[in-house]
This record gives structure tokens, C-alpha cells and sequence, in this order.
């Protein structure tokens, strides 16, 4: 099907809903004071092993990793944007870690842009630096305990976002977007 002069550009009317849902998005960040970037680095580093729980994490999850406490954690905040998993080299089993410089490539900015949004990860308490065991050279960073909290707060209260964003869609229009993004998600 050829569209005609007339007709609405898909390409417009797409980055216009994603603007009215992405603007929800950023001021969703503002109780939790994250930046869509700090939010963009919590996320890539949550989505790099999809095993690392995202639920909250109780206190005595919190002592088992590593006496981090995730009280307080829900004001803090972090990065915005999209976020990638990967295959990146330096990270264990089980571990939401990342070498700085793969975070940096996933986020699609410089190295020294990824340092100073780790800093302010840091900073809150919400990712660590450890030192690389496969190469000493290199730094991890880790989403804490208190990071994993605030994720899945943050993921959770999203969710609900998206859904009331869509809910001006009746079901059928709804299962038809659905669809019609599955096709063009690569």
C-alpha cells in the first residue's frame, strides 16, 4: 500500500505518542530525582542478566548482598531512556555487572559521559564499582541492593503508567498496536 499525499506521516505520528508517553516517563523520575540518563544506565545494567531479581528486595535479601540496605532507596533515582541487554565480557552468572566502558557502548555515549553518570549512581548508592577478577584493569559496576530496589519500584510504577497512557485505546485498537509494534521491533 503506497500512502498518498494526504495521508498522516507514521513517521510523525509515532515520535508524537512517544513524546506525550516518554514526557510521563521523565516526570515519573522526579520523586525518585534521576535523570533519564541515570535511569538509561540503571536499566541497561538491570537488563544484562535477566536472572538478577526485580522485585523488591527485603532486608534480608539486602544482607545477602553484601549488607547493602534498600531502605531509602526510594528517593534516590537514576538513568532515562532505553535500555539493551547484551553479551559484553566481564561479568559472572547471577550478577547485574557491567565493565564501564560496554555500559558506555550500550548507552551510546563516551566513556567519560558513562564515568560521571556512574558517579552519580554511586553517589545515591545505587550501583558500586568492583574490580574486574578477569582483568584487573577494568572496573564493574554493580547495581546494589538499594538499586535493585529502586528498579523494580521505578519498572512497577512504569507498567502502570504505560497501561493508563493506552487505556485511551479500546481492546481491540490496543491487541492491533500491539501487533503492528511486535512486527517492527527488531
Amino acid at each position: 500500500m503506497v500512502p498518498t499525499d494526504d495521508a498522516p506521516d507514521l513517521g510523525e505520528l509515532f515520535h508524537a505518542a512517544f513524546r506525550g508517553l516518554r514526557r510521563t516517563w521523565s516526570e515519573q523520575l522526579a520523586p525518585w530525582e534521576l535523570t533519564p540518563h541515570q535511569w538509561r544506565a540503571l536499566l541497561t545494567l538491570m537488563r544484562r542478566h535477566p536472572d538478577v531479581p526485580t522485585h523488591p528486595v527485603g532486608p534480608a535479601e539486602a544482607a545477602d548482598a553484601g549488607g547493602e540496605a534498600a531502605a531509602g532507596a526510594g528517593n534516590t533515582a537514576g538513568v532515562g531512556g532505553d535500555g539493551a541487554g547484551g553479551d559484553g565480557g566481564g561479568c559472572s552468572a547471577g550478577r547485574s555487572d557491567v565493565r564501564l566502558k560496554d555500559l558506555a557502548g550500550r548507552l551510546r555515549i563516551a566513556p567519560r559521559s558513562a564515568t560521571e553518570v556512574v558517579d552519580q549512581l554511586e553517589v545515591k548508592g545505587l550501583v558500586r564499582r568492583d574490580p574486574d577478577p578477569t582483568d584487573r584493569r577494568a572496573t564493574l559496576i554493580v547495581a546494589t541492593a538499594a538499586g535493585q530496589k529502586l528498579f523494580a519500584d521505578i519498572q512497577a510504577e512504569r507498567r502502570d503508567k504505560s497501561t493508563e497512557y493506552f487505556s485511551r485505546l479500546n481492546l481491540h485498537d490496543h491487541a492491533e498496536l500491539a501487533r503492528i509494534l511486535g512486527q517492527l521491533h527488531d
